[in-house]
């Protein structure tokens, strides 16, 4: 597998002591050498994204927005996503990569990679959200679709937060297969994401929604995510996107969510094997939110050997 890193990820975020600040890389990072997983994953430079790749998915009104505040190095795109000098140059890295780890899986180089920093599931298509600047999950579906001709895409997330950019923008789309379990939003942020919300028009029932109640542990995670796994695999994707964000750990500042690691080792684990059952090009994983350093480091490694595991399994 791939496994995208440097210090220009490590860029996006809001500053030392933000929440998102630009250490959560580093808190990835440390662990995934002391772990040796450089020996057992193929390790690529982060790659500059361009306008032409935003625009896949965003409005031009709202990249000249990002692009002029982000000359000017102050004020805040909303009331959460505060602008510095350069957020715009750091937010096409995040997009570069993603969408270069999407080329090198259809091309068949290999058939999983992980961004660290990506999965930013909030941002609309003409505004940003939640620390999220550019989608790069709906970008890399646009990729998908516009730059590769695939067109059944699985979207899956276990962020403890409602993947809402992805999820309205595609709500109406019978061929972005979506699956989310986070936090009921009548707790947590965005407050959206209800088990009613299956989708529009034609893609009714292409849509799953599983609010969890605060606390909510392992022991639920399990019982649940049989029915996440066949909902993927019944929809045969030509490629899967999983948004492994590490707020659905226990101990995150922000969420209370209870999970352990052992969910997101099993959820990479399993959609790898789906990937490969269904003839699917392959399995991108984003690394999405989460605010706990440690979390963050037990989280994203523990996705990182799930598809380690899977790949010597299917060999």
């Amino acid at each position: 597998m791939f496994v995208y890193a440097g210090e220009s990820l490590a860029k996006y975020g809001f500053g030392d002591g933000h929440p998102f600040g630009p250490d959560r890389f580093h808190a990835f990072w440390n662990a995934f050498r002391k772990q040796g997983f450089e020996q057992r994953c193929r390790v690529m430079p982060p790659v500059d994204g361009t306008r032409e790749d935003v625009l896949l998915f965003h409005t031009p009104k709202y990249v000249e927005q990002v692009e002029r505040m982000s000359d000017q190095g102050y004020g805040m795109l909303d009331p959460d996503t505060p602008v510095f000098n350069g957020a715009y140059e750091a937010a096409l890295t995040v997009v570069g990569s993603v969408l270069d780890a999407v080329d090198r899986i259809v091309q068949g180089e290999d058939q999983a990679a992980f961004i660290p920093i990506a999965g930013l599931h909030h941002a609309r298509r003409n505004a940003s959200a939640g620390f999220c600047i550019f989608n790069d999950c709906g970008i890399a579906v646009e990729a998908l679709r516009q730059r590769h001709g695939l067109h059944r895409i699985a979207y899956v997330d276990i962020d403890a937060h409602h993947g809402d950019g992805l999820f309205y923008a595609y709500e109406a789309d019978p061929d972005l297969v979506f699956a989310d379990l986070h936090e009921d939003g009548r707790y947590l942020y965005p407050g959206t994401g209800h088990a009613h919300e299956t989708g529009k028009g034609e893609a009714v029932g292409h849509k799953l929604n599983l609010p969890l109640p605060p606390g909510a542990d392992d022991s639920i995670f399990f019982k649940l995510w049989p029915a996440v796994a066949a909902f993927i695999e019944q929809s045969e994707p030509e490629f899967i996107i999983l948004q492994c964000g590490a707020d659905s750990l226990k101990g995150d500042p922000i969420t209370t969510l209870a999970f352990t690691d052992a969910a997101h080792h099993h959820a990479a684990q399993t959609l790898y094997g789906i990937a490969r059952r269904c003839g699917s090009k392959g399995l991108l994983a984003l690394g999405g939110g989460g605010y706990n350093r440690d979390n963050i480091a037990k989280a994203w490694t523990a996705v990182v050997r799930g598809i380690n595991e899977a790949e010597a399994e299917a060999q």
